[in-house]
């Protein structure tokens, strides 16, 4: 049993086998996920977990360089535009492209993580860095 950090044995598996630029999906409980694409369904209940509880377990666990928003959290999502801009100042490139487009993005990801989120556009793709 790890002491801390990330418990899930699933995403465990999917950060440790990822390589630089793979993408992950972080979804809110809407997003379509693209037939052969791995869901991990963490979703419970409306809201639990989070968007932002997902986010931030994951992270902390893998070495993101860039990330993907659909531009349409501007007038729908203003928690994600505040992550949006934490990220920026962070060094992290931030994204952004129209809904359609960002739900056809997702056919090339590792996997989407489905998380119990209710807040419209709620959904990351985040591009794996590498720690070197």
């Amino acid at each position: 049993m790890r002491r801390s950090g990330l418990l899930h044995a699933e995403l465990n598996r999917l950060i440790a086998a990822m390589g630089h630029t793979d993408t992950l999906v972080i979804a809110d409980v809407g997003l379509p996920v693209p037939p052969g694409v791995t869901c991990i369904d963490l979703a419970v209940l409306p809201g639990i977990p989070s968007f932002a509880q997902v986010f931030d377990a994951i992270h902390a666990e893998l070495a993101v360089e860039a990330v993907t928003f659909a531009s349409e959290i501007h007038q729908h999502n203003p928690a994600l535009v505040r992550l949006s801009d934490q990220l920026k100042s962070e060094g992290t490139t931030v994204e952004e492209t129209s809904h359609e487009s960002f739900k056809q993005r997702c056919a090339q990801a590792r996997a989407v993580v489905r998380t119990g989120e209710t807040a419209p556009y709620a959904n990351v793709i985040l591009h794996a860095g590498v720690t070197f």
